[in-house]
């Protein structure tokens, strides 16, 4: 299954219907999506509007493929659970963003052990048809203990 998100503060159709058409050409995969603040029509993608952080956890997780917007959380969640991600960055000056800290994010991060970066649309067409998703290191999937913990004892008030 790929699993597809867009987040949940805006719509992001240029990614959705690349990732449609695709869909439309490989009837016999899977497609979920996130598609935030967004009624329009993805044919081949089971679209849904918001999903619990369980829900998407368990999606990012099932998935052997998440593609998705440069956004951080979407970006660390799926290389903590292993799994690859395909980021296509949302463009300011295509109206998608307020400014360009996407394209920002994802040239920083690109390089980093399963992330693959779709600069535009032809990009993410051509990643999409070689499903050639790069394996992710199991050292980001797999946090220190000593971060959690300390992460713990934050949220229980002990740090």
């Amino acid at each position: 299954m790929i699993f597809v998100t867009v987040g949940t503060q805006m719509a992001f159709p240029r990614l959705l219907q690349t990732v449609s058409a695709f869909a439309a050409e490989n009837p016999g995969t899977r497609v979920e999506a996130q598609v935030g603040p967004d009624a329009a029509a993805y044919p081949g993608i089971d679209c849904t509007a918001s999903l619990s952080i369980a829900e998407m956890d368990a999606r990012m997780q099932a998935a052997e493929v998440v593609i998705a917007h440069a956004g951080m959380g979407t970006i660390l969640s799926a290389l903590s659970f292993g799994t690859p991600v395909v980021v296509m960055p949302r463009r300011a000056a295509l109206g998608e963003h307020r400014n360009e800290h996407q394209l920002a994010t994802a040239e920083r991060l690109k390089g980093l052990s399963g992330l693959t970066l779709a600069a535009d649309e032809a990009a993410l067409r051509d990643i999409l048809k070689a499903r050639a998703w790069p394996q992710v290191d199991a050292a980001l999937a797999t946090p220190p203990a000593h971060m959690i913990t300390q992460i713990a004892d934050f949220i229980h008030g002990k740090a």
